[in-house]
């Protein structure tokens, strides 16, 4: 540039924004909730007349302490679905709630007690009771606000509460359902129990974890082999065959004297229940003689064992025998074995009083195995469940069932050699039962060998011990039972319905439905009570002196039940726990005298599973048929809250509460490993809303396929904020462009010029991937095309070739009609992103649509006119865009090079094969498209020179220099700069400058 050329750029329409570069979210956020909380975003949308209801019921959190990275993954992901779908012309409805019963709020409140010095069981039941709702209600605030900080939209004033007085009361109804259905019963059942928490746990309440377990080798002595009836066989066969029968049963019978049968066991504090053995009717087994023996070692030489053929040598091998210690004296049949009596290692034992001296029972079962243990099943059937059905089924149970083991985990006192001894310590540590078991056995010659196991062991998700399965008096749903409630469209039983409703509803991903068929085809019946103080009780009472199984053993009353729930209604469940509380609920309809008080609570997932009738059901901002458009949880919860919702509902109504159910998956940290705090890999929600602000943590959410487990840490959070910032820029340079834009400038799309049509098109395949995504719940699919949109087809490409005309021309057509579409692009990204990026959508939309009303959250996703689709243009500008690739790779090896500063240098020759091509490009302004300021578009052959790009074939590149100078304005460099009235410029410049 001359000295005496003027300095143009104050005469370019060079972008203008006070959107800043740099978000500072975590500032700047808190003041946006401030903002949609003044004006009444939410209450403003349900005031929308005309529109689909939808809603998604909230599965509720526990309400017990500050949130987690898997509350910010599953809240957002609700978040984006409420939101896309009421920006998509639905009436969408959230309403949060909170689970907050159960047996963790005890524990506080139990802490505390322990600290003072107070003793819980001296405490009014009602007045511990309030002190856990208070705990309950603190954290339901605090993790209130933590949510609200996430961006999440939601009725947060009228939450649900499982312990709002209402919803007592409607829990307690739907108890009262499976009451008066006759599915309700109380039953004595092996079931998972926490020693620690001293109550019944169901199977959504147990986590599975590594433990390291005792395992014991155990010797059964075989007491009697009842030989073949001799008497018989000689009446039915001749002598000879008669005397051999009578032969080989001698001789088995000689031989299996003394033997033993030898079980493996993990839980050796079992024993002392045994009262049963058991084998497989298909496996081979044979009985092994020791004929030698090391030091240390139990065996003894002469003893045989009974052993499955295929777990011989591993079980003689953990006895220190190795294979020239042992013999293999026969085969042992089936028919042999059921022709044995067993006796217990504790047989006969000093001190035992007898308690281990009746013969085992020993039979076949179809679940032995030969692939680990020794091929026997030693059967304590009041701890497996197993064992309990085999015996049940036998008719069998009062023969076999025990009570040895306390609520607390510790051996009843009077137990002989084990009274007192506790499988667990309070703590949840290894207690001393274990150990008192296997001494004992050792010392009476019961043992073969023992050692030590790592093995996966059910341990509750709230304590996190270890917990066993114990018998002991529970109440239970049958669900293989006939439900009578007369609603027999989906089938007679609960477990019928549900399997019939899971194939109505639509599943995200499809494996879900899957997982929890098969774990409703296979589960038992369902425990409803725990023996704990903080929950709705079970609202029932039973006759005194009648049995389980009799007609009139539970008090089936509707005005017993009345009375009931309009108690609850108006004071809530504690209720039940006042001193008159049997006699205000009984006296005039039966006598009080005549029957028992209830005093267990139900299971929390009674209580959650419950939930659509207090909230969908009930609320004015429920739904009609009760039933929610979506339920969205991990996958954990189709042993939980899926589970226990379905369950409940089709005992209740006959069908789901759920149309779709929608299932994420954990999150992991970078390494792919389980967050734990004792590694230090966790990742706390409110410490990468501090560092980055809340939307990079939606932007990582609506990154990820949740319905796998993700990953989370620092250096994946560093690569969600940079696809942030990439995106952002997009943003800014449109806000910059548009800052003057007005009706005025609007340009009809069948005037633009074919790039802004193509823009139109691609923008209308957007509108339906956007739409078809957020229908699916798919965000992933949503963000990503989005994203590729704007960062490749917008600022790579189209924002890329249009900056000349927006920044150098006049009013001119190109000009205007890039205008109209960044302002159509403006509508659209702002809504299509706002379910995501709630925020920064936000402050895109307010720089444009300022007002204190204004909100991009009070508008839906504008319809896009149907005929801006145009696939013959598309596929036009598809070959367009693969010979600007050439092009621009020619030119970026002589700007790497240093032939050239900058493309505006070049004009080079662009050798096409195809000639419909060639002419295509030659009848564009094929230079501002690869922003040269001259080009050439040529059908001769490409000379041996000629760059060419492998993956665009038939094009080769030739590389010129434009000539010519450098215009002072828009830069080009054009022949004919220098020759108008203003200097220094081109024509077109000259043009714009007037």
């Amino acid at each position: 540039m001359c000295a005496d050329t003027p300095d143009y750029k104050d005469t370019l329409n060079l972008p203008k924004t006070d959107f800043p570069m740099r978000a500072g979210l975590p500032k700047r956020e808190p003041g946006w909730l401030e903002r949609w909380a003044r004006i009444g975003v939410y209450e403003r949308l349900r005031e929308k007349e005309g529109r689909e209801a939808f809603t998604l019921h909230d599965g509720p959190p526990y309400a017990n302490g500050h949130l987690h990275i898997g509350h910010a993954l599953n809240k957002t992901i609700k978040d984006m679905i409420v939101r896309s779908h009421q920006m998509m012309g639905r009436d969408a409805r959230y309403i949060p709630g909170w689970d907050c019963h159960g047996l963790p709020i005890e524990w506080k409140i139990e802490e505390q007690y322990r600290k003072k010095g107070r003793d819980k069981d001296q405490v009014p039941i009602n007045e511990f009771r309030a002190e856990c709702r208070d705990f309950a209600a603190g954290w339901v605030d605090i993790q209130r606000e933590e949510f609200k900080r996430l961006g999440i939209t939601g009725n947060w004033d009228e939450p649900y509460l499982t312990m709002d007085f209402h919803a007592e009361r409607v829990i307690a109804e739907e108890f009262m359902k499976f009451l008066m259905n006759g599915t309700l019963y109380q039953g004595s059942k092996p079931v998972m129990w926490s020693p620690v928490e001293q109550t019944a746990l169901a199977e959504a309440e147990v986590e599975y974890h590594d433990k390291d377990s005792f395992t014991i080798w155990v010797k059964f002595r075989v007491a009697e082999y009842q030989a073949p009836d001799l008497a018989l066989a000689g009446e039915e066969m001749g002598g000879e065959e008669a005397t051999a029968i009578f032969e080989a049963g001698q001789k088995a019978a000689t031989d299996f004297e003394g033997a033993y049968v030898v079980i493996w066991t993990t839980t050796p504090w079992t024993m002392p229940s045994n009262k049963a053995v058991v084998f497989g009717p298909d496996i081979s087994y044979g009985l092994y003689e020791v004929t030698g023996r090391p030091e240390e070692c139990w065996a003894r030489i002469g003893e045989r064992y009974i052993l499955a053929d295929n777990l011989a040598a591993d079980v003689l091998g953990r006895a220190r025998l190795d294979e020239t210690m042992y013999r293999r004296l026969r085969d042992v049949t089936p028919a042999q074995l059921s022709a044995m009596t067993l006796t217990h290692p504790l047989n006969g034992a000093e001190g035992g009083e007898g308690a281990w001296d009746d013969i085992r029972d020993f039979r076949a079962a179809d679940f032995v195995t030969d692939t680990e243990g020794t091929g026997f099943v030693h059967c304590a059937p009041s701890h497996g469940m197993e064992e309990y059905e085999l015996y049940r089924e036998l008719g069998m149970l009062e023969q076999v069932i025990t009570y040895n083991v306390n609520p607390d985990g510790r051996f009843r006192d009077d137990l002989p050699f084990f009274g007192g001894k506790a499988i667990l310590k309070p703590n949840g540590k290894e207690g001393n039962a274990n150990t008192a078991v296997i001494d004992k056995l050792a010392e009476v010659g019961g043992l073969l060998a023992r050692g030590k196991i790592k093995h996966s062991y059910p341990h509750s998700w709230r304590s996190k011990a270890p917990v066993i399965y114990r018998n002991t008096p529970q109440w239970f749903a049958a669900i293989d039972k006939p439900v009578g409630d007369g609603q027999d469209t989906h089938g007679t039983t609960i477990r019928q319905r549900a399997l019939t409703e899971i194939d109505n509803v639509n599943w995200t991903p499809r494996s879900g439905r899957n997982r929890l068929h098969s774990m409703m085809e296979s589960r038992p019946d369902w425990v409803l009570s725990r023996q704990r103080a903080w929950g709705v009780p079970l609202t029932c009472f039973t006759k005194k002196g009648a049995l389980p199984m009799d007609d009139d053993f539970l008090l089936r009353n509707p005005q017993v039940n009345r009375r009931i729930t309009s108690a609850f209604e108006a004071e809530g469940a504690d209720a039940w726990y006042d001193e008159d509380a049997k006699q205000r609920f009984l006296e005039g309809v039966v006598n009080p005298d005549d029957y028992e008080q209830v005093m267990d609570i139900l299971d929390v997932w009674f209580d959650s599973g419950s939930t659509h009738a207090f909230v969908l059901r009930d609320r004015a901002d429920g739904t009609e048929d009760g039933v929610a458009d979506v339920y969205m949880e991990g996958t954990d919860q189709h042993r939980g809250w899926f589970h226990s919702s379905l369950l409940q509902s089709v005992g209740t109504t006959g069908r789901a509460p759920y149309r779709n159910v929608v299932t994420h998956g954990m999150t992991l940290d970078e390494k792919g490993l389980k967050m734990s705090k004792s590694i230090g890999n966790t990742i706390v929600p409110d410490e990468v809303v501090r560092q980055y602000g809340a939307d990079i943590l939606r932007l990582w959410v609506a990154q990820t396929d949740y319905t796998a487990d993700q990953r989370i840490g620092p250096e994946i959070l560093k690569g969600v904020a940079d696809s942030y910032r990439r995106l952002r820029n997009t943003m800014r340079f449109m806000l910059g462009s548009l800052s003057d834009f007005t009706e005025a400038d609007r340009t009809d799309p069948a005037d633009m010029p074919e790039l802004e049509r193509w823009v139109l098109h691609r923008l209308s395949e957007l509108d339906e991937t956007v739409r078809a995504g957020y229908a699916a719940f798919d965000f992933q699919r949503v963000f990503s095309s989005v994203f590729t949109f704007a960062t490749v087809d917008l600022s790579a490409f189209y924002f890329d070739i249009r900056k000349d005309a927006l920044y150098c021309d006049g009013d001119t057509l190109e000009r205007r009609a890039a205008r109209t579409v960044l302002d159509l692009l403006y509508h659209r990204l702002t809504t299509w992103l706002a379910p995501i990026l709630v925020f920064t959508m936000e402050e895109v939309w307010l720089e444009r649509n300022p007002g204190d009303d204004s909100s991009v959250h009070l508008t839906d996703i504008p319809e896009t006119p149907g005929d801006w689709r145009d696939e013959a243009l598309a596929a036009k500008w598809a070959g367009i865009r693969s010979a600007r690739r050439a092009v621009t790779a020619a030119l970026e090896i002589q700007r790497t090079d240093k032939v050239i500063g900058a493309s505006l240098e070049a004009a080079p020759v662009v050798h096409v094969e195809d000639a419909d091509l060639a002419a295509t490009l030659q009848a564009l302004p094929f230079a501002d498209i690869c922003i040269t300021s001259q080009i050439s578009v040529t059908t001769d052959p490409a000379p041996a020179e000629a760059f060419r790009l492998p993956e665009v074939p038939g094009i080769g590149v030739v590389f010129e220099k434009a000539d010519g100078a450098k215009c002072a304005r828009c830069w080009k460099v054009l022949p004919d700069v220098g020759l108008h009235a203003h200097p220094g410029v081109c024509g077109r410049c000259n043009t714009a400058l007037g």
